[in-house]
């Protein structure tokens, strides 16, 4: 062993990395890789002869093209919408601006399926709102929704907020200069949106259609409850509706359709990287000051515009979703006669699943969190120190493994899952499935990359010579990251962790295959009232979830008071 390596595990530097390296290749590859060898070598021996059947299967079929049909739709009306916004709020001398980018982001942290449940009830024949207002269609009549046209409205919705946060940040990043260069050249804001900013946005404009196309590919509660009732059939729905079948060989049929979702997905981010890579200029300047463009008097137009807009997007269907709640029986006229609090006591006081269901996600999102905030504390250091070295290399790399699975659908995770742990466990013959445990674990897969973004951003901040000093002080590696780099990064990390748990915490696309009796999580307890047909429960639970949504955000906003600049997304 060299110098250098003893050194390493003297200071306990090689042995933390070894054990991060082994736990983060454990936690990623091994479930992925089994999905991936039961989808190519069912056998022991590679073929293509089993996704060749599946492809050849009508419903694969069928389901794959509204997969992407829907997906392709969505996030490029999600990338138009969310584009739009953020150059409205970043460009802009629009006022409040922080209130805004909030209430813009808040539809990305309700569940998908609370959003199809609001809009449902918003909308359809039978809503309190709607008849209370003497507006709503004629009964019998078909819902708007359940339609094609209907899921890729509200997969565009779900996922605008997400293109809104990635066009938002890298306008931060465009230099000053350019603006100025162009208006000293006479451009007026139209040709310097043209010819300066949007080129540049180019890079990210990708970025974000692939993310909301990757986004839409996964998403399960929208199809379900919006799709099923249309026959429009997309492959997560496929995936719970053939696992739910039971039949001998149904864990490796899934398995073969979820390793075509993950060909799908992967593909989509190989493509993103090409195009970005085509596209990408150099840029050499200080970050773009903000109010960069002067609406004058079509200021207040423009405010009232967005606020209708997200009045329409969020108002709209939480009054639903609270009218639906306060009423005895879904479909009652909404009145003082009628007006009733006994859907919420039967969930919050009566109904031991849902309060089960509320401890679990609390118990599971809370663990996964901080957990992942730790992990990425100390993964984030190696991934920025000394660039090129082997702790850098194989870090980075643990990194892009972590973005590949927040890629792949959730019900792709699942199904990884319970091939890993089907079984039990060797040696120890302990099981994790149909436990709470397994749920937790598909939590760590898929959110990590969330945990792991902020805090690299914040390691990437920091001079290395702090590093350097520490070390000639003779402080070894834990002192180091004890007194120096844990004080720096904890706030990152507490924000990467909260936003972890607001992501789990609402989830039902991970575990809407791993739930089971005393197990069940918020998500699929909504999904499984609705699907049962207890929509005015559903709507109580959804209400009370949207509630805490906004109260856990409120906290994050506050905690990022404290919290480097841009952390937390919607504060400046």
């Amino acid at each position: 062993m060299n110098g250098l390596s003893k050194r390493l595990n003297r200071s306990g530097e090689g042995i933390t990395l070894a054990v991060l390296l082994c736990v983060g290749f454990v936690l990623l590859g091994l479930p992925l890789g089994l999905l991936t060898v039961i989808g190519i070598a069912p056998e022991g021996a590679l073929t293509l002869g089993p996704l060749a059947e599946a492809l050849d299967s009508r419903s694969v079929q069928r389901a794959l093209v509204n997969s992407i049909d829907s997906s392709l739709f969505s996030a490029l009306f999600a990338t138009l919408a969310g584009g739009a916004l953020a150059l409205l709020i970043g460009l802009t001398d629009v006022r409040n601006k922080g209130p805004y980018v909030f209430l813009i982001l808040l539809p990305m942290m309700i569940p998908p399926h609370v959003t199809a449940i609001a809009w449902i009830q918003a909308l359809g024949p039978a809503s309190p709102l709607l008849q209370w207002l003497g507006i709503a269609p004629e009964v019998g009549s078909t819902h708007p929704l359940y339609s094609r046209e209907g899921v890729i409205a509200l997969l565009s919705l779900q996922h605008s907020p997400i293109a809104f946060l990635v066009v938002r940040a890298a306008l931060r990043n465009l230099p000053g200069e350019l603006s100025d260069a162009a208006r000293v050249f006479g451009a007026r804001p139209g040709r310097m949106m043209g010819r300066v900013v949007l080129p540049l946005l180019l890079p990210n404009l990708i970025a974000a259609f692939a993310l909301s196309f990757v986004s839409a590919m996964g998403n399960f509660g929208i199809p379900a409850l919006l799709g099923i009732p249309a026959r429009y059939t997309t492959m997560p729905v496929l995936i719970w509706r053939r696992l739910s079948s039971y039949g001998p060989d149904v864990l490796t049929n899934v398995a073969i359709i979820a390793v075509i979702i993950g060909m799908v997905a992967v593909l989509a981010v190989a493509i993103q990287m090409i195009l970005q890579r085509r596209a990408e200029a150099a840029l050499v300047g200080l970050p773009q000051r903000p109010l960069a463009l002067r609406l004058g008097p079509a200021r207040l137009p423009v405010e009232i515009g967005m606020s209708l807009l997200i009045a329409a997007v969020l108002v709209l269907p939480v009054l639903s979703l609270l009218a639906t709640a306060l009423v005895p029986t879904y479909g009652v006229r909404l009145s003082m006669d009628t007006v009733t609090l006994k859907n919420f006591s039967e969930i919050l006081f009566s109904q031991t699943v849902t309060l089960r269901a509320f401890a679990n996600s609390t118990l599971i999102a809370g663990i996964a969190a901080v957990l992942l905030g730790f992990f990425a504390i100390g993964l984030g250091y190696f991934m920025t120190r000394r660039k090129g070295s082997f702790a850098s290399r194989s870090t980075r790399s643990l990194s892009t493994l972590a973005d590949i699975a927040y890629a792949v659908p959730g019900l792709v995770i699942s199904i990884a899952c319970i091939l890993a742990f089907i079984r039990p466990l060797p040696v120890i013959g302990v099981t994790f499935y149909n436990t709470l445990w397994i749920i937790l674990f598909a939590y760590l897969i898929a959110f990590l990359s969330i945990a792991l973004k902020p805090v690299a951003a914040t390691y990437q901040q920091m001079d290395s010579s702090l590093d350097d000093a520490a070390r000639v002080s003779g402080a070894r590696f834990i002192r180091r990251m004890a007194r120096v780099f844990l004080p720096m990064a904890a706030p990152a990390a507490a924000s990467g962790a909260l936003l972890v748990f607001l992501t789990a915490y609402n989830e039902v696309t991970v575990s809407a295959l791993l739930w089971s009796t005393g197990n069940e999580t918020i998500g699929t307890t909504i999904f499984n009232y609705e699907d049962g047909g207890y929509t005015t429960l559903a709507a109580a639970m959804s209400a009370v979830t949207v509630v805490a949504t906004v109260v856990l955000m409120l906290l994050l906003d506050r905690a990022g008071r404290h919290a480097p600049a841009g952390i937390v997304p919607w504060r400046d």
